[in-house]
């Protein structure tokens, strides 16, 4: 296989350690044809996240920039939102998510909810969870349900990092993500999916993404883990967004 897309990397405006143009920059050096521009929506805590959704209108003019200075490499605009209440609410609006060339989003754990609510069912409960079934149980029945609602609500082009952090039911998942057309990424950061996970959400007929999540320049186009995966899951090539054979 060979990936010749890198559709989520972050930078300074987040938590990334480069800048724009560092990312396009690797990209042209290690032959990507594309690189997007994914840093996290303005919910994330912490400082994890841009600092308001006005961060947009910077990000563009850096965009622009690496376009110019590196036409080679399709440069990609774009978000990874977080979900921020049970019925798939994103912290990015949806006028803004038009105007943007890719849409990620995941179900985060350090991440403001809508409402206190939220913010329990969606974190608080999930770490509550690793000590009661009883929690484990209904926490799984939400994180499915938010994840669904999100991509039924939303224009998502990819699920990212599906059941990081939180326990999720993958058929029914991958089931709705094939009916919509969202994929569900392979992340090389997190390399907590196994090949039966790949292997029951293609069954559902989903598509995938294998992503870098880059958090610095040296990590764009560096796929390692996710790939190998993906391979041994004996995924065809032509279910992923960003592979050739």
């Amino acid at each position: 296989m060979k990936v010749f897309a890198d559709y989520h990397t972050h930078t300074r405006f987040s938590h990334g350690k480069g800048t724009v143009m560092d990312n396009v920059r690797a990209a042209a050096r290690k032959g990507l044809e594309a690189v997007a521009i994914t840093d996290h929506g303005p919910a994330n805590l912490f400082g994890l996240g841009i600092r308001s959704l006005a961060t947009f209108d910077e990000i563009a003019e850096e965009v622009g920039r690496s376009r110019e200075a590196f036409p080679e490499v399709r440069v990609l605009m774009g978000v990874e939102a977080n979900i921020i209440d049970t019925d798939g609410g994103l912290d990015v609006p949806d006028d803004l998510l038009k105007r943007l060339d890719i849409v990620l989003a995941g179900h985060h754990l350090v991440v403001r909810g809508r409402t206190l609510p939220d913010w329990w069912k969606l974190s608080a409960r999930n770490y509550a969870a690793r000590w009661s079934r009883r929690l484990a149980e209904r926490a799984r029945v939400d994180n499915t349900k938010s994840l669904i609602e999100a991509i039924r609500r939303n224009r998502v082009d990819v699920v990212t990092h599906p059941g990081l952090h939180v326990s999720i039911d993958t058929e029914e998942l991958a089931r709705e993500c094939a009916r919509v057309g969202t994929a569900l990424e392979i992340n090389a950061k997190h390399a907590h999916l196994d090949t039966e996970f790949i292997k029951v959400a293609a069954r559902q007929g989903a598509s995938f993404c294998i992503s870098s999540d880059a958090h610095s320049p040296e990590e764009v186009g560096d796929f390692g883990r996710a790939l190998e995966v993906a391979i041994h899951a004996g995924l065809d090539p032509e279910r992923i967004i960003n592979v050739r054979a």
